[in-house]
């Protein structure tokens, strides 16, 4: 049996205001050129903007995520960067949630791979290595700042670019960036997190290392959103990076596999999507939807209904094809003869309940 030998992130700090050293990271790896800082458009008026370490040489993108990262967007915004200069950056920093850690990665990578990020949705596709690049989130719960893959929606499918080369170098981790979130927002990104490790803790390819990581990102879930207490942000922040340490060495299942289709066709943010495809998937994962159910009445948060109601046909068979591209996805969950159970007809059914 060969195992899998995964790249991890190779620098972390944790701690509150451990953002405040960036500057100091960043001095480390420039080389008389200049920084590409992608940040989330949500902070263009917020204080957080005059505390990036930003020198005179240092290019600011604003990206806006409001859609989910595409990879015509990864595309403009990487002939910006090299229309700013001949000679390519010394790092690329991701400030925001997940889908700005996407397209910081995206960036890094395309930088230095030819063609569109259209070219590379897939597995280990990418033959060059990346930009340095660094995540630090300011939403906690997708696992993006320790995933080797960046999600992006193509003109086909929604497929990550998967690839060793994804992986940031470094990530900050600085819990007071996330507080303030708002409830929903905090809720349906957290439950990315918890919906993870139920379906990396259920997976066939269920394994002590993952398992390890699951359970304790699990424990820290359930600490957040139904005991919660003055340290919630600290525990969330570590949850999301155990919960995606524990899918890089497993699998997610199900719920992600229909989520991938809902926002590819309807646009839903992943983590809305994951919520509403895991509230009715209770004879997948009885237990992980009834304690999802808890914690949704306990932050008294409610999920869009009715989504697919009058959806016409090509639009469902779209979401079916999109679905059942993340083969990896049903295997973990159902086993290697997944296609015998989950039929075109039986994800239709699941969708029709949505």
């Amino acid at each position: 049996m060969k195992f899998r030998n995964f790249k991890v992130v190779s620098q972390v700090i944790f701690g509150r205001g451990c953002f405040n050293q960036l500057d100091e990271i960043l001095s480390q790896k420039r080389k008389n050129g200049f920084i590409v800082f992608l940040v989330d458009d949500v902070f263009m008026n917020h204080a957080l903007r005059h505390r990036i370490p930003r020198h005179s040489a240092d290019m600011l993108l604003w990206v806006n995520v409001t859609d989910e990262p595409k990879t015509g967007y990864v595309d403009s915004l990487v002939r910006q960067v090299k229309e700013y200069s001949e000679k390519l950056p010394d790092g690329v920093i991701g400030i925001g949630g997940g889908s700005t850690m996407d397209l910081a990665k995206a960036v890094s990578l395309m930088l230095t791979n030819p063609g569109s990020a259209t070219d590379y949705q897939g597995w280990d596709l990418i033959q060059n290595p990346a930009i340095y690049h660094i995540g630090i989130p300011t939403l906690s719960g997708t696992g993006a700042e320790v995933s080797r893959t960046t999600v992006l929606t193509g003109p086909e499918k929604k497929l990550g670019i998967n690839s060793d080369y994804t992986v940031f170098d470094q990530i900050v981790l600085d819990p007071e960036l996330i507080a303030g979130v708002p409830t929903n927002q905090r809720f349906y990104t957290g439950m990315d997190c918890y919906i993870h490790c139920v379906e990396s803790l259920q997976g066939t390819y269920l394994n002590t290392f993952s398992q390890s990581y699951g359970e304790k990102a699990m424990a820290l879930c359930q600490d957040v959103f139904l005991r919660p207490g003055p340290d919630s942000d600290d525990k969330l922040m570590i949850a999301s990076y155990f919960g995606g340490m524990s899918i890089a060495y497993s699998q997610v299942g199900v719920c992600h596999a229909l989520s991938y289709g809902l926002s590819f066709v309807l646009g839903l943010h992943h983590g809305i999507g994951n919520c509403v495809a895991f509230d009715y998937l209770e004879e997948f994962y009885p237990d992980g939807v009834k304690e999802f159910r808890r914690m949704m009445a306990k932050q008294g948060v409610s999920l869009p209904r009715n989504l697919v109601s009058g959806m016409e046909n090509h639009k469902m068979e779209k979401m079916i094809d999109v679905a059942l591209v993340l083969e990896p996805l049903w295997e973990n969950a159902l086993g290697k003869d997944w296609k015998a159970v989950m039929t075109r007809e039986r994800i239709r059914e699941l969708y029709l309940r949505m």
